[in-house]
């Protein structure tokens, strides 16, 4: 028999100033099992938010796996109404900056390694934000845009795994495209049977999470307790 792990959840609310957009305050659910040992913050896919089903399912058995989450709006309800912000990578890429500077100082997670998961556009905000962010340590795209994170994969250096679906052959061969540039010295396409873009499949979206949970636990754990011992 198996007990979920007990998660003590918080709202928070993330400051933003200056850059592309204006000063903000973006709202986020903060998940913490006990005890944590590695911190995965949620960038979602265009028309999406912090209440997403598919990344709330993914966080779920995240925390299974004892790493804990974030899942917060990257863009305010005015921005996300301009089509335009949602597909603006940049802008993206920087409101994940702006979270992840957020938990760096608090109490509860400046302790953890962090990773980012990312789905559709909000995939390669997550590679974008990867390479710029040395305290990023792990990324898992689930259905993900990577090619649109361009150049930036030159630099993306933490472990990448970029899970999509076979039925997508569209997406698939961008996927493939996106991986040959990825600097990472570890990273890995991991191919869905039968799953679409979105994973509505049945049993697709677990085999997701499963990956992502295992991809995270494997390159936080060790940096969370590194972390620890200073």
């Amino acid at each position: 028999m198996t007990i979920a792990n007990a998660v003590e959840s918080f709202d928070v609310e993330i400051p933003i100033n200056g850059g592309k957009g204006r000063s903000a305050v973006l709202p986020g659910r903060l998940g913490l099992p006990a005890p944590p040992t590695g911190l995965v913050v949620f960038a979602h896919g265009s028309g999406s938010s912090r209440h997403s089903p598919r990344n709330e399912a993914v966080a779920a058995v995240l925390h299974e796996s004892w790493i804990g989450t974030l899942l917060f709006d990257l863009l305010t309800p005015q921005e996300a109404t301009d089509r335009v912000n949602v597909f603006d990578i940049g802008l993206l890429a920087e409101r994940l900056a702006a979270a992840i500077r957020f938990v760096a100082g608090l109490q509860q997670t400046r302790h953890l390694a962090i990773g980012l998961f990312g789905a559709s556009t909000g995939a390669a905000a997550a590679l974008v934000a990867a390479a710029l962010e040395p305290r990023v340590k792990a990324v898992v795209s689930r259905g993900g845009r990577p090619d649109l994170a361009g150049r930036r994969l030159r630099a993306v250096r933490a472990p990448t795994l970029l899970v999509v679906g076979g039925a997508g052959t569209e997406v698939l061969d961008l996927n493939r495209r996106a991986l040959a540039e990825i600097a990472a010295d570890e990273k890995q396409l991991a191919v869905i049977p039968g799953a679409t873009h979105l994973f509505e499949e049945p049993g697709t979206l677990d085999e997701a999470a499963r990956l992502a949970a295992e991809w995270f636990a494997r390159h936080l754990h060790a940096e969370t307790e590194r972390e620890g011992a200073r």
